[in-house]
């Protein structure tokens, strides 16, 4: 039978890389699920489709989750088509590196906007409709780990995610609602391919210091998010787990 049976999952920022690889793999486990964007209508929709395909239920919703009415929008989207919600993968974010003399108020606020309110907006509404069970999974990042030069506002906002995912496990035990985060290392996708990550000298270095000798493909990241959204991590909460491959 699989994991996710019955279940509904919300899972931002599912338009593309990681967060579409979460979403389909999700999917592929019985979950229905809510493929939120921001910009993206038409990833989101081929995202949607290629699930749909497969026999899974899923559809697309946009809505920008640093705005309060929009990330409410969102859940109570996915409470409506699909009469409940059990998952929320906190998967939005931006990050765009600077040296500390080029940061500005704009580059700050609009990374602390969508890494952090965004996520602590979209878990608020959610919790809402959260039971027993429920599986709050929030995207962090090695970052925090291994603080590159030239991430101060990006890598803040990450600290911020680890803080957060431990409060909020404190807050919503209770309710046995449990709260992890996925900690990426560096990840192939459309995002870093356009950043110019790929195939540079960064790249090489990254793979270069990771114990598996690559770096991370999304499916790494994508099945993580399906065992913390399933029962087999009933027992887990509060935790940060760092998928990068060994790398420290």
């Amino acid at each position: 039978m699989s994991k996710l049976a019955g279940k509904v999952a919300v899972v931002t920022g599912a338009s593309k890389g990681i967060g579409a690889a979460i979403a389909t793999a999700l999917a592929a486990e019985g979950a229905a699920v809510v493929v939120n964007y921001a910009s993206s209508q038409e990833a989101a929709d081929k995202v949607v489709a290629g699930i749909t395909a497969s026999g899974g239920k899923a559809i697309a919703v946009r809505g920008d989750v640093s705005k309060q009415a929009e990330a409410q929008a969102i859940i109570d989207t996915a409470v409506k088509q699909f009469g409940r919600l059990d998952i929320l993968v906190n998967n939005s974010g931006v990050y765009q590196f600077a040296p500390l003399e080029e940061i500005t108020e704009d580059d700050f606020h609009r990374h602390f906007n969508i890494n952090v309110l965004g996520l602590l907006l979209t878990t608020q509404a959610a919790a809402k409709h959260m039971g027993e069970g429920g599986s709050v999974i929030n995207i962090g990042s090695l970052v925090t780990r291994i603080v590159p030069p030239g991430s101060a506002v990006y890598t803040g906002t990450k600290g911020a995610v680890d803080a957060i995912t431990g409060v909020l496990s404190r807050e919503l035990g209770p309710r046995k609602i449990r709260v992890n985060a996925i900690n990426p290392g560096m990840v192939e996708t459309e995002g870093t391919h356009a950043a110019g990550f790929i195939g540079s000298d960064f790249h090489s270095s990254a793979a270069a210091q990771t114990p598996l000798g690559r770096i991370g493909q999304p499916g790494d990241i994508a099945s993580i998010a399906v065992f913390l959204a399933s029962d087999d991590a009933g027992w887990l909460t509060g935790e940060q787990l760092f998928a990068a491959g060994g790398a420290r």
